[in-house]
């Protein structure tokens, strides 16, 4: 009976800190008080082109564009960058306790910054561009000071880039950099931050596609340009990085209109990218399922347009290379129905010194030739075996 009493105790004390942390989220009417309070810096600000669509009525805002929340779906980063937002700065941005990241920067803001941010104690970062009313002046004795300080500068730079010139040193990072840009040629480098407003964040709403290695999102950069984002799984843990220089290698060495072109990249310590061109009809797979059917003349030229990547990367390129999981999916639509091959992240780079036949298992269950399975060997023929029985 005792033991039986212990547990009761127990359990009943777990139930009642439960709901103490559950109430604790919540105002007495039972909203949640980050949600209250985006609600009303969403009504003091002027947005013109509706960018701030937030649903009143959400349990908590993580869904939300533009805004980055915890494990434990509290805020933790707003970026409202560059909106056209006028008004302002809300001085309800204080009652987000645990944001750490805040872009008010590229919009047209007014007034001072609002001093309950410097209650904000995981605040790491902060960009605002107030707009001034009137220019401030500069008193002449100030102006001849700031020239001073600047010809000190220059100077000072001046006198550091001619002893760089004279006394040059070469290092080399075996183990980080050279790794890592060894393989990324003339590809344009992203910044995160670009990537993040491009997809609002990496809203689920963007999701275009989900794979064993991450999702793809649909952005648009600052220049109007459509592009997919792939993030991948665990892009700081070798397995992300294997898949990262794996697709970057092959697909800056492959270079064919029916191959997927790989536009730019994106390294952080955390995070690894790759950014492809937009493929506005989506994939094989999507398109037999949807109304209207394709005409047979349409399903002749993406089978052709699919046969002749393939045959170059197994013929054209050197050293060649084997994709080992062609499928419908993988088989993407640019806007005139032309077929692009794509996700090399399984392909195998084969020399020529080499056999042409590979023993490690790859590709995608119920997608895989018999005799891949059985032997574990694959060559060109698995890949010419896969493409006809989807075509």
């Amino acid at each position: 009976m005792k033991m039986m009493s212990e547990e009761a105790v127990f359990w009943g004390v777990a139930f009642c800190s439960f709901w103490a942390y559950a109430a604790a989220m919540l105002t007495p009417i039972g909203v949640n008080f980050e949600v209250l309070a985006l609600m009303d810096i969403k009504k003091s600000l002027n947005d013109p082109h509706g960018m701030l669509n937030w649903d009143e009525n959400a349990v908590d805002p993580c869904g939300w564009t533009m805004v980055g929340c915890s494990k434990d779906n509290l805020v933790m980063t707003l970026l409202l960058q560059d909106n056209n937002i006028s008004g302002p700065i809300p001085p309800e941005l204080g009652k987000l306790p645990k944001l750490q990241e805040l872009d008010l920067s590229e919009n047209l803001l007014t007034g001072e910054i609002p001093s309950s941010l410097a209650q904000l104690k995981s605040l790491q970062y902060l960009s605002s561009a107030i707009r001034k009313n009137k220019q401030s002046q500069i008193r002449p004795g100030i102006r001849s000071s700031l020239g001073c300080i600047c010809i000190l500068i220059l100077g000072f730079g001046f006198l550091i880039w001619w002893r760089h010139k004279h006394n040059k040193q070469i290092f080399f990072d075996v183990h980080e950099q050279y790794r890592e840009e060894v393989c990324l040629g003339n590809l344009r480098k992203f910044q995160f931050r670009e990537l993040q407003i491009a997809t609002h964040n990496f809203s689920s709403k963007n999701i275009i596609g989900k794979g064993g290695f991450g999702n793809v999102y649909k952005g648009y950069l600052r220049d109007g340009t459509v592009v997919a984002v792939k993030r991948l799984k665990d892009g700081s843990n070798v397995g992300g990085e294997i898949q990262f220089q794996t697709e970057v290698e092959m697909i800056s060495l492959a270079v064919h209109r029916n191959l997927l072109r790989l536009y730019g990249f994106c390294i952080t310590p955390t995070e690894r990218l790759l950014i492809y061109p937009y493929m506005a009809n989506g994939n094989v797979a999507s398109r037999l399922k949807a109304k209207p059917p394709l005409d047979w003349g349409t399903r002749k030229r993406i089978a052709l347009g699919a046969a002749r990547g393939l045959l170059y990367l197994h013929e054209q390129c050197d050293p060649k290379i084997i994709h080992r999981d062609v499928k419908a999916a993988n088989i993407l639509l640019d806007e005139y129905y032309e077929a692009v091959v794509g996700d090399f992240g399984l392909a195998k780079l084969l020399d020529h010194r080499d056999s042409h036949v590979t023993t490690a298992v790859r590709g995608t269950v119920g997608h895989i030739a018999p005799e891949y399975l059985s032997t574990g060997q694959s060559s060109e023929k698995t890949d010419v075996l896969d493409l006809e029985f989807y075509c």
